[in-house]
């Protein structure tokens, strides 16, 4: 298994779906806000966190038509298939990856490019830890959204047709976990719901995600 991650890993670098991509895409996103809206630090201020996780979310959808794709070109995903790994393993490990090499530097990267929008003090810990709980779940879902995709040409933007509205909860959440630590009120609910979607996801997709990859390899 931790032979199989670091392939992975190192395929995503080599790719260009690393975390440079990622993290260039969230730097657009971020500065462009302003030019957007204005330059009224008040209101950058208020809506700091709810566009980190737009952009965040953004940025993990670059990379997800190419968690199976280059497997499924040359052959590796069907000897993943039929290898003693269960096939949810091989899922998981690739979600694993993605999150490594996309989610992961979006959480560090984040707090730096709030103060562009003039995220409050407080905020940094509460968007860090939003992100560190919401992102897996993004990874995942992405990961079976690749899977019902995979072998498709051209597939990204149906991917991100499809995987989008399952984005939505974790980001409703995600950013409410934000926007109330910014506040100072009570987090325990977004807390709750945005693991708890993680764990669901986490839990319940590699299986669909591994059921759907077998039929479409017969």
């Amino acid at each position: 298994m931790i032979a199989l991650l670091i392939r992975d890993l190192r395929l995503a670098l080599r790719a260009g779906g690393g975390f440079g991509l990622s993290l260039a895409f969230f730097l657009i996103v971020v500065v462009l806000v302003p030019f957007g809206v204005g330059p009224e630090m008040a209101l950058l201020s208020k809506i700091a966190p709810g566009i980190l996780w737009v952009g965040a979310l953004l940025a993990c959808l670059l990379s997800l038509d190419r968690i199976f794709a280059l497997d499924f070109e040359d052959g590796s995903l069907d000897l993943l298939a039929t290898a003693p790994l269960p096939l949810e393993g091989v899922v998981m490990i690739k979600a694993v990856a993605h999150w490594i090499t996309t989610g992961l530097p979006l959480v560090i990267a984040a707090p730096f490019l709030g103060v562009l929008l003039g995220l409050p003090t407080q905020g940094y810990v509460w968007i860090v830890v939003s992100l560190a709980l919401g992102t897996p779940a993004l990874s995942v879902i992405g990961t079976f959204g690749g899977a019902l995709t995979v072998g498709i040409k051209r597939g990204g933007l149906l991917l991100s047709l499809l995987v989008l509205p399952l984005y939505v909860p974790t980001l409703i959440f995600g950013a409410e976990l934000a926007r109330r630590g910014v506040l100072g009120m009570d987090t325990t609910t977004p807390i709750l719901m945005l693991g708890g979607i993680t764990c669901a996801v986490g839990a319940l997709l590699p299986f669909a995600s591994a059921a759907v990859l077998k039929i479409n390899l017969r």
